[in-house]
């Protein structure tokens, strides 16, 4: 059973739940009356939030954070960030990882081009480097450097250490830049959802099971949106570390901010026994804690989940789907009709023989799947069986090179091997399409974090369509025992015999580049030559025109949507060649679209007639002049931009790139009812672009319409949430109302800037 409070709640002593409307009870339970306020502060978040923030204000925080981590498709782009702004050294603990792209085999050498960037970097910056293949970003960060009461910001959304005691953050690139500048992290003070965990899980339940429970129950209604999910109750305790820390990773899926854990023996035994007992300590709310919200979990009641294409969220029992195939595959069928729009086929009834789901493919990998508990887990059930040989395929990735070690010493390996499993290195390949793409209209079930559309690789645009759905490591290993037959754990009894993990971290040490504090400033960055600095980009006018070049009515529109993962992520260095790949599985023409309105604006920026380049400008300038206050303006001072809107833009990836991809493009402004996550928002942002929310229905405008904004600068500095802009249609301007969501002063000027760059360049220079 879940079950979500309506209201805030009062946590008395880590047990008692007492809702807002009873809060007598407080004063009944500890003999002092009930203060909302003050109990607020008994929160484990408040007291790391208050440790890390720079100022007294804990209702707008500046965060500074003890370490930060990025992967291989993300670093390249924060370095090159942050040199142009003039860093010279990294100030905090900074881990390089290569477990995003090490697998890739596209774009000749570029993939081991910004390996070798990062190297260079971690040696003339004072960093710390993980080659390929050692561990994936957010093992190696449980193992090598989480700890109780730490802070974490990482390039990942999946920045997720909570388990550990350590309140972690995945942003997009800026914010990372913005600490190497010695810069804060500035937010809100965010709200606190206890999730309340009680009894355990059955032995055939695993991490990814609760994880899906958990988030089919809050995703849809917003509930813990850019909250802290804080994790109390007795039943944090019936499982071990190991575990807690797959179902923490999940919580990104929730959209939440971050997650924080209470701490207890079995914490202390995991930090000690991976040589850091000294980051231990015991974390628990106070007597008294107050939470804006509180969802109850019964671990007990449980079963084993599967989440069908297209969302994490899209979760049933397996049970239920067993017994209910046929209503709702055809569901999933439908939604997959609206995703291809025409351009291919995705079919699953067809996989339905003798009243049973056939799947293709299994996979158990990376951060929440690659665990030493899930792969031994999974190793038992397949022990003296057999993946068959028929179209089923299982690969499994420990999820680190101590992991993979300890399993190899043990045996495991070679029962998944016996089995016709195949083991391969730490790598998050799976998660986002850059390995293991199944085949056409082939169904992919995964113990990974996602399953967005086309984020398993598949290429709608060229007729190439596949899905993946999220299961446990349990039930994908029987589900590999029944060759591919959809089957539940629940069936099996081979459950919970999990000997202690011995950590090994000889090839941490004889690998891994611990430059931190070293720095080596006459070190040579390395250059390949798919690394391009970004461009120039200009300050923001007094006065813009938004050409509509995308509109996309979808409910949620993923940042995997905006700017494609998988392979295309080997471009991830050359600005302007990722660009090219912008909205291609969403909305093809949208790169051609945009790339004529940059055209028009390097022309008027060049001091020429942007009516020559676009002649539709003619009669819109005329109808400029119409509008109230306008009469005057300089219609050579009006930049020009290209513009998508977005019902809810943002879901998913905290990649920097969704965001860069539509400026280098020369993007000026979203448009949106709101922002998925805080983190797309804070990289539209960065990147210069305005934010804008729309205040009704997008039906005044479509592709091909120029919107225009006057006086955005004053707007900037002055009041948000009244921005008029007008429609220029059919020689008429319709007004329309726009507004934008609380900014800092910072961001604000990051806008007019043009750039976080810019404006970092414009501080260095005052």
């Amino acid at each position: 059973m879940i079950k979500l409070y309506d209201d805030g709640v009062f946590l008395v002593k880590g047990r008692e739940i007492v809702p807002a409307a009873e809060a007598a009870r407080v004063e009944q339970l500890t003999g002092n009356k009930a203060d909302a306020a003050e109990a607020k502060k008994g929160t484990m978040a408040y007291s790391i939030l208050q440790a890390h923030n720079t100022t007294e204000d804990m209702d707008h925080l500046k965060i500074r954070f003890d370490a930060m981590a990025s992967h291989d498709i993300t670093f390249v782009g924060i370095i090159q960030t942050a040199r142009a702004s003039g860093m010279e050294e990294f100030p905090l603990p900074y881990v390089l990882t290569n477990c995003h792209n090490s697998l890739c085999a596209v774009g000749g050498t570029i993939n081991e081009d910004d390996h070798m960037f990062g190297l260079s970097a971690a040696k003339k910056y004072g960093g710390i480097y993980v080659p390929p293949h050692i561990a994936v970003i957010h093992q190696y960060m449980r193992e090598a450097m989480a700890g109780c009461g730490k802070m974490i910001l990482g390039s990942d959304s999946h920045t997720r250490y909570g388990a550990l005691g350590t309140m972690a953050i995945g942003e997009g690139g800026g914010e990372l830049g913005k600490q190497l500048l010695k810069d804060t992290y500035d937010v809100a003070y965010p709200g606190v959802v206890a999730i309340y965990l009680d009894g355990s899980p059955a032995p055939c339940v695993g991490p990814q099971d609760i994880a899906l429970a958990i988030i089919s129950a809050v995703f849809k209604n917003g509930y813990v949106k850019n909250k802290v999910m804080e994790f109390v109750g007795p039943g944090v305790s019936s499982m071990t570390t190991d575990y807690r820390n797959v179902v923490d990773v999940m919580t990104t899926e929730t959209t939440c901010l971050s997650s924080i854990w209470r701490t207890d023996a079995d914490t202390k035994d995991y930090l000690t026994a991976h040589g850091r007992g000294e980051e231990y300590k015991e974390l628990n709310p106070a007597d008294v804690a107050w939470y804006d919200g509180c969802v109850y979990v019964d671990l007990s009641t449980i079963r084993p989940m599967i989440a069908l294409p297209f969302h994490p969220s899209n979760a049933y029992e397996i049970d239920e789907l067993n017994a209910n195939l046929t209503d709702i595959l055809h569901e999933v069928e439908v939604e997959a009709a609206r995703i291809a729009s025409g351009r291919a086929n995705f079919t699953l009834l067809d996989k339905v023989r003798d009243g049973k789901l056939h799947v293709q493919q299994g996979i158990i990998a990376g951060c929440a799947g690659g665990s030493y508990t899930n792969i031994v887990e999974a190793a038992n059930m397949l022990r003296g069986g057999s993946c068959g040989n028929g179209e089923f395929s299982l690969d499994v990735y420990p999820s680190s090179q101590p992991v993979f070690l300890d399993l190899a010493r043990k045996g495991y390996v070679a029962d998944l091997m016996a089995a016709g499993a195949i083991v391969k290195t730490a790598f998050c390949g799976p998660c986002f399409g850059a390995g293991d793409t199944p085949m056409h209209n082939g169904l992919s079930i995964r113990h990974t974090t996602r399953n967005f559309p086309n984020r398993e690789g598949s290429k709608p645009g060229d007729g190439q369509m596949a899905a993946a759905a999220l299961m446990d490591a349990r039930s994908i290993a029987a589900t590999a025992a029944n060759g591919g037959v959809l089957t539940s754990a629940a069936e099996y009894d081979c459950w919970g015999n999990v000997p202690d993990y011995h950590y090994d971290d000889t090839v941490y040490r004889v690998r891994v580049y611990q430059g931190f504090g070293k720095a080596e400033p006459q070190t040579e960055l390395f250059d390949g030559p798919n690394i391009k600095p970004w461009p120039e980009m200009e300050p923001l006018a007094d006065n813009i025109l938004l050409k509509v070049c995308s509109k996309i009515l979808d409910e949620v529109t993923t940042t995997d949507e905006l700017i494609p993962s998988g392979e295309t992520s080997s471009y991830r260095s050359n600005p302007l060649g990722l660009a090219e790949f912008t909205l291609s599985r969403r909305d093809p023409e949208y790169v051609s679209r945009s790339k004529e309105v940059d055209q028009t604006e390097r022309c008027r920026a060049a001091g020429g007639d942007a009516a020559q380049k676009d002649p539709a400008l003619t009669g819109v300038y005329s109808v400029i002049r119409t509008i109230p206050g306008s009469e005057a303006v300089d219609l050579q001072q009006i930049e020009i931009g290209s513009m998508v809107y977005a019902n809810k833009p943002g879901d998913g990836s905290a990649r920097e790139q969704a965001a860069s991809c539509q400026r280098v493009l020369g993007g000026l402004a979203n448009i949106t009812q709101e922002y998925a996550t805080k983190r797309y928002r804070s990289n539209v942002m960065n990147w210069g672009m305005i934010p804008f929310h729309l205040k009704g229905a997008p039906d005044a405008f479509e592709v091909g319409d120029y919107i225009y904004v006057p006086g955005i600068r004053k707007a900037l500095d002055g009041d948000l949430s009244d921005v008029k802009g007008y429609v220029i249609r059919d020689g008429k301007a319709v007004q329309i109302d726009l507004y934008i969501q609380e900014m800092t002063e910072n961001e604000r000027e990051i806008v007019k800037a043009g750039s976080l760059i810019n404006f970092n360049r414009n501080r260095s220079r005052a």
